[in-house]
C-alpha cells in the first residue's frame, strides 16, 4: 500500500563519523547503516529518533584476519580471526568454525544509538545530538546496541534496547523523564529477544509488554492448526517496567495459511486508541537472502491484549524502492521495511521504520486506514 507522505529522512551519508564514539578505534570505519529508529514526542512537540548507527570496519579482512570491533572496560579494540578458523561469506559477518556444535558469529561492525530531533510532522531534521548518543557502557554491551524501542508512559519515557555480548542477546532498559537524558535500568530479559516493546499505557495499573524469544526449535501445532509452529509475539506484565513475568496466554502467532508472516516479531510499541491497542508488527518471507520483511497490523483488546479484535493478511508497509534509488549504491539487502515507532498526529499517525538496514522512513497513515 502508498501514502501520500513517505520518505527517507536520514540516511548513511548524514552521519558524521568524526563524532562518532568509535572515532579512537585504531582502524578505519564508515556509516553501514543509520536505520531501525525508536520514536517519541519530545516536550517541545518535536520528535525524537533515537537512530541505530552501524558502524563498520573498512577492512573487515586484514593480514590474513576477519577482523571484530568489541568494546572492553571503557575502549574499543579488535579481535582477529585466522580466516581458516571462520566461514565469511558476507563481509559483515563471519561464522566461528569447530564452535561445539553451536551457531556462533562476530560482526564486523558494532551499533550505537544517536538521538535526532525532528519537527513535529517528522519529515524535517532539527538537530544530530551527538553529545547524548548511546554507546557499549557494559560488558553485556561489548558488541553493541542495537533497535530501540521508545514508549511515554505517564510521565516517564521507557526504552527498551537488543544489547549483544558472548554470553547473550540481552533486552536492555533505559528510562528518561524527558526523552532526553537516559539513565541505564539494567538487563530485564535474560534470554535472546530482539523485540520487546512496551504499551504506552498500563492495564489495572499494571506495565505491559509484547516479547519475542527465539530459540533453536519448536513444538509442532497439530495438523490442520490455524498456526505455524516458529517465534511468536508473547506477552508479559510487569508492576514497574523492571521485573517482568510472562503472560499465560499466547500473543501474536504466525497464521499457517501465509507463508508471508512464517516468522513474525514486534514492531511499533502498541498505542491505545478508541477500538484498542493498535500494534504494527512485521512478518518476514523466506527468500534467498535474510528473508522479506514487511509491516502488519493488529488491535488488540483495551483490557485484555492477548485477545487479537481485527488485524489485516495484506501488508500495511512494504519496502519502496523509489525510496532507495537515490542511495543504491550503498544497498547491500533488498526487500526490507523493519518498522520500529509510532506517534498519534491527530487524523493520522506517524510512523518510524528502518528501510533496507540503511535509512529511516517516515510515513504518515491515515486513522482511517485502521477503522479509526
Amino acid at each position: 500500500m502508498t501514502f501520500a507522505t513517505d520518505r527517507l529522512v536520514i540516511t548513511p551519508d548524514a552521519i558524521d563519523p568524526t563524532r562518532s564514539p568509535l572515532r579512537d578505534l585504531d582502524a578505519e570505519t564508515y556509516v553501514l547503516g543509520a536505520f531501525n529508529p525508536g520514536l517519541t514526542r519530545l516536550p517541545n512537540g518535536n520528535l525524537l529518533l533515537m537512530v541505530r548507527i552501524a558502524e563498520a570496519l573498512r577492512e573487515p579482512v586484514k593480514d590474513g584476519h576477519a577482523r571484530a570491533i568489541r568494546w572492553e572496560a571503557g575502549h574499543y579494540v579488535l579481535d582477529h580471526w585466522p580466516l581458516d578458523a571462520v566461514e565469511m561469506d558476507d563481509p559483515r559477518t563471519f561464522r566461528v568454525k569447530d564452535a561445539g556444535g553451536w551457531d556462533v558469529m562476530a560482526l564486523t561492525s558494532l551499533s550505537w544509538l544517536l538521538p535526532v530531533e525532528l519537527s513535529p510532522d517528522g519529515l524535517e531534521v532539527i538537530a544530530f545530538d551527538y553529545d547524548r548518543a548511546i554507546a557499549p557502557q557494559h560488558a553485556v554491551q561489548c558488541y553493541g546496541i542495537e533497535d530501540a524501542r521508545i514508549s511515554h508512559i505517564d510521565d516517564r519515557w521507557w526504552m527498551t534496547t537488543c544489547s549483544v555480548s558472548p554470553e547473550r542477546q540481552s533486552t536492555t532498559l533505559y528510562s528518561s523523564t524527558n526523552a532526553r537524558d537516559w539513565r541505564f535500568e539494567g538487563v530485564v530479559l535474560d534470554h535472546q529477544n530482539k523485540d520487546m516493546l512496551l504499551f504506552e499505557g498500563r492495564i489495572d495499573g499494571q506495565y505491559w509488554a509484547q516479547t519475542r524469544p527465539l530459540g533453536a526449535s519448536f513444538f509442532a501445532y497439530p495438523p490442520g492448526s490455524d498456526w505455524r509452529a516458529g517465534p511468536s509475539i508473547n506477552l508479559a506484565t510487569s508492576p514497574d517496567a523492571l521485573h517482568w513475568k510472562p503472560h499465560l496466554e499466547p500473543g501474536i502467532r504466525p497464521h499457517a495459511a501465509t507463508l508471508a508472516t512464517a516468522r513474525i516479531g514486534g514492531g511499533a510499541p502498541p498505542i491505545l486508541t478508541e477500538r484498542g491497542w493498535l500494534t504494527l508488527w512485521h512478518g518476514v518471507e523466506p527468500n534467498d537472502s535474510v528473508g522479506t520483511y514487511r509491516t502488519y497490523w493488529s488491535l488488540l483488546d483495551a483490557r485484555d491484549p492477548s485477545r487479537t479484535i481485527a488485524t489485516d493478511h495484506a501488508p500495511l508497509i512494504e519496502a519502496n524502492p523509489t525510496l532507495t534509488a537515490r542511495i543504491d549504491h550503498q544497498m547491500y539487502l533488498r526487500d526490507i521495511v523493519f518498522t520500529t515507532g509510532i506517534v498519534d498526529a491527530g487524523d493520522h499517525f506517524i510512523v518510524a521504520s528502518g528501510e533496507a538496514d540503511l535509512a529511516c522512513r517516515i510515513t504518515h497513515i491515515p486513522k482511517a486506514r485502521f477503522g479509526l
